[in-house]
């Protein structure tokens, strides 16, 4: 499958699966779970045709790792506007991780903290050259290092994705560090 097809189905899983299941009869299962077989006849019905070897070429091989399969369903690891619970158990997170964004919003991030937005959790990566990935995608990209330890030690809850996404419901101000140069 071609670079364009695959970027093209991704979108369209994450789109479905992430944000908007309704929006082709889709119903998200416990833990965020469909029958590929339903999504593929979903997406037919709609105008997008998927084949299921094009899709398991889209989740293995996305470099984001957004999608995981078990047996016959599919799911989103993490990023959902759409109410669903994940089922993910809490975890104790590594001393610092770290959070991309871009230098117009940093005001706000510095009065109010990360929030989730639009989100269910606030996302944060285990490494700089990840959250300088998610970053760049909104412009020339800052990243963030979170104080992870002390706000857990601070009662804050965090979950890791499957795909090693770790999410937490907000990251108050006082944890957050900034480059220098911002």
């Amino acid at each position: 499958m071609d670079d364009r097809r695959t970027a093209k189905v991704s979108k369209y899983l994450s789109k479905h699966l992430r944000h908007q299941p309704e929006r082709i009869g889709l119903t998200l299962g416990d833990g965020g779970w469909v029958e590929i077989d339903t999504l593929i006849a979903a997406a037919t019905v709609h105008g997008f045709r998927i084949t299921r070897a094009e899709l398991d070429h889209v989740v293995a091989t996305n470099d984001k790792q957004r999608f995981a399969v078990e047996g016959t369903r599919i799911r989103a690891n993490q990023g959902h506007t759409v109410e669903v619970d994940l089922g993910l158990p809490t975890a104790a997170p590594p001393p610092y991780l770290y959070h991309g964004t871009v230098a117009r919003n940093l005001d706000a991030i510095r009065a109010e903290g990360l929030r989730a937005m639009n989100r269910h959790d606030v996302h944060l990566s285990p490494d700089r050259e990840t959250a300088t990935r998610v970053g760049a995608r909104r412009g020339r990209p800052v990243v963030l290092s979170v104080d992870a330890d002390a706000m857990h030690r601070d009662g804050h809850v965090f979950r890791v994705s499957d795909n090693g996404v770790w999410l937490t419901e907000a990251v108050p101000p006082q944890y957050l560090r900034f480059p220098e140069s911002h």
